[in-house]
């Protein structure tokens, strides 16, 4: 199997260049290489790589700069992400494309089926429909995985950016009225891996079917909560004395005012995943751990 991954130094680019590697040969390729700033490009790109599965990991990812920037991020996140599905159904590839809960407006009272209506806050969750939207239309075959509150050991990220002000302040206040799964992108990885070995089996005996999935750790906290992890973990793993964060004050989110609206409900039901790749995502608080193992070993 020949496999080429986008946004190769993004947080789940990076991870799936490892996950991916015992199904065959990976093309891991970064924006240098493969710019979804320039839709026209990908054509021949992938003409080019011949692969039969793309994974498509990047996008254009500043939620509030995308307010300014909604051209750009409709570019990349979305008319590059239908490019790429019009190229997978030529090469007869299949084509896995990463989403978003910000689809969603986060109003349900319950985690997000896969089915629920779409109504994006903000530039960067209609950017990101516009992707999956185009997508669909291709009609190749595609997996379209949606994931929230991703964190990893390296880039910009939530986890980074608490441990980062934690030793430099005492006192943090951190949203508590939005709530999610903070979902690790190795397991990100990992779990595609599962579903494109699988998926791939189902194609060679057609039967295999497009569809939309959730893909987001078990468990549920705010930011509030999982920042209150984050140092809890921390301080069992780094000597004394190395965070200065004494007090996370829970604020509401009308108290910490951003560019671009959020939802407040981020959750995303994992059964369609289970029923179809027999997938278990790890919960939150056990993927942090790990994680900040990763992160903190000396």
């Amino acid at each position: 199997m020949r496999l080429l991954v986008t946004g190769a130094n993004g947080q789940v680019g990076w991870e799936l260049a490892r996950a991916l590697m015992p199904l065959g040969d990976v093309v891991a390729l970064d924006r240098s290489r493969c710019d979804l700033s320039r839709p026209e490009t990908l054509a021949r790109l992938v003409a080019d790589v011949a692969p039969d599965v793309i994974v498509n990991a990047a996008a254009y990812t500043a939620v509030d700069r995308a307010e300014s920037e909604e051209a750009l991020a409709t570019t990349v996140n979305g008319t590059a992400a239908g490019e790429l599905a019009r190229a997978a159904k030529t090469a007869r590839a299949l084509l896995v494309h990463y989403s978003t809960d910000y689809v969603f407006d986060g109003t349900n009272a319950s985690p997000y089926d896969e089915d629920d209506p779409v109504a994006p806050l903000n530039a960067y969750g209609r950017s990101k429909f516009a992707g999956e939207t185009g997508v669909r239309a291709s009609g190749c075959d595609h997996l379209i995985l949606r994931t929230t509150w991703v964190f990893a050991a390296r880039g910009g990220n939530f986890v980074r950016t608490m441990l980062r002000l934690g030793a430099e302040r005492e006192t943090l206040r951190v949203v508590a009225d939005q709530v999610g799964a903070p979902t690790w992108a190795r397991n990100i990885a990992d779990a595609t891996a599962l579903v494109v070995a699988q998926a791939q089996a189902e194609r060679h005996r057609a039967a295999f079917a497009s569809g939309v999935f959730n893909l987001a750790s078990r468990g549920a906290t705010s930011w509030h909560g999982f920042a209150e992890a984050i140092f809890a973990e921390a301080r069992a793993r780094l000597p004394e004395g190395s965070l200065k964060v004494r007090t996370v004050e829970p604020i509401p989110s009308a108290d910490y005012p951003t560019p671009a609206a959020r939802p407040a409900n981020s959750c995303l039901s994992p059964g369609r995943l289970q029923a179809r790749f027999g997938v278990v995502m790890p919960r939150w608080e056990d993927a942090l751990g790990r994680c900040l193992d990763e992160m903190l070993e000396e």
